[in-house]
C-alpha cells in the first residue's frame, strides 16, 4: 500500500477497535521498513495520539543484503560490516524520531521496533522456511549495540522485539528434541536485564571509529539508574584491541562496583555438544573518586552495577 492509502485504512479500522471491561487497547500502526522516512512522515501527518499509540519500525542487521551469509563462517571484513550495519540502527531511529518530534513534540506516540536482529543463511540441512541459524559472539555484539541504542532512545522507543525467541533467526534459545542451549544473545539479555525499570541517563563516550571497522565505533554503551544503583553496559566491538575505559560518574555517589563479562572469539558459539562454550563470567572493575575503571577485552560485552 501507499502510506497515504494505508493511513486512511488504519483510521477506519481503528474506529472499530474498542475498549471493553476496563481494558485499554494499545494501537500500533504499521510503520516503515528500515529507512523509508516518507512512510513515517505520512503517518505522522495523518495520525495523532487520539487514534494511535505507537508506530512500528522493522530493521534487520543484514550486512550483505540481498545476499545471505553464513552465521558462523565469516571473515574480519564481514564481521565489521555487520557491526556497522548494527550501528546504523542509531541513525535510523534518530531520523525517524526527528520526524515524529515535529508532529508530536510531547512524545505521546511511541516508536515500536517490531522486529530486529541478525538475519543469516539458514543452517545446512534445515528447512529454509524455518529460518534456523546459529548464534555467535558476533551476534552477541550486535545485540549489545542494538540494546544500547534502544536504551539511549528510550524517550521515544517504547518496545523493541527481537526476532525471534526460539530456533528462528537471532534466537536466545536453541532446542533439539529434549535438549536446550542458551545462545550468546541470551547471555547479552542477561547482562542487560538490570536496566529494566531503571531511568536512562545521559551517557557520553569519547569514542574512535575502528580503522579496520568501516567507520564503526569501537565502544557501544548505555547507562541507567534507580534509587540504589547505576547500571552501565558496554561492548568492545574490536576484534584485536583491548579497551581501557575510564568512566566519570556525575550526580551519583559511587562506592562499589560489581562487573560481569561475556567474551570469546567472534566465531564462538554454543551447541548441543558444548552448551557453555560462551557464557558469562565475573570481571574486574574498580571505583575510585567517582571514576569507574575497567579493561574490556576484544569482542566482549560487560555489565557494571555501581552502588
Amino acid at each position: 500500500m501507499r502510506p497515504e492509502y494505508y493511513a486512511d485504512v488504519y483510521k477506519r479500522y481503528q474506529t472499530f477497535c474498542r475498549n471493553y471491561s476496563g481494558n485499554k487497547l494499545y494501537r500500533i500502526a504499521c510503520g516503515s521498513s528500515s529507512a523509508d522516512y516518507n512512510w513515517t512522515e505520512v503517518m505522522m501527518k495523518n495520525l495523532d495520539s487520539n487514534n494511535v499509540d505507537a508506530i512500528d519500525l522493522h530493521y534487520y542487521t543484514m550486512p550483505v543484503w540481498p545476499e545471505m551469509e553464513s552465521a558462523t563462517d565469516f571473515d574480519d571484513e564481514l564481521y565489521y560490516k555487520t557491526i556497522a550495519a548494527a550501528n546504523f540502527s542509531d541513525e535510523l531511529i534518530t531520523r525517524h524520531s526527528e520526524i515524529m518530534n515535529r508532529y508530536d513534540p510531547e512524545k505521546k506516540i511511541g516508536l515500536v521496533i517490531g522486529e530486529w536482529g541478525c538475519w543469516h543463511k539458514v543452517e545446512e540441512g534445515t528447512n529454509p522456511g524455518f529460518l534456523y541459524q546459529q548464534n555467535t559472539m558476533r551476534d552477541a555484539i550486535v545485540a549489545a549495540i542494538e540494546l544500547n541504542v534502544f536504551n539511549r532512545h528510550s524517550d521515544r522507543v517504547v518496545m523493541a522485539n527481537l526476532a525471534q525467541a526460539v530456533n528462528v533467526l537471532q534466537s536466545v534459545i536453541l532446542t533439539e528434541g529434549d535438549k536446550m542451549i542458551k545462545t550468546p544473545t541470551y547471555h547479552v539479555f542477561d547482562l542487560f536485564k538490570t536496566h529494566q525499570n531503571n531511568e536512562a541517563v545521559y551517557c557520553y563516550t569519547q569514542n574512535e571509529n575502528m580503522s579496520e571497522g568501516k567507520n564503526a565505533p569501537m565502544i557501544s554503551v548505555s547507562a541507567s539508574v534507580n534509587e540504589k544503583s547505576m547500571t552501565v553496559t558496554a561492548a568492545n566491538c574490536s576484534l584485536t584491541e583491548e579497551a581501557a575505559v575510564e568512566c566519570s560518574i556525575f550526580g551519583f555517589k559511587a562506592s562499589s562496583v560489581s562487573c560481569r563479562i561475556l567474551t570469546n572469539e567472534a566465531h564462538s558459539y554454543n551447541d548441543f555438544d558444548c552448551p557453555d562454550r560462551v557464557s558469562i563470567t565475573e570481571h574486574t572493575a574498580v571505583i575510585k573518586d567517582n571514576v569507574l575503571k575497567l579493561n574490556i577485552p576484544p569482542c566482549a560485552v560487560v555489565e557494571c552495577v555501581v552502588d
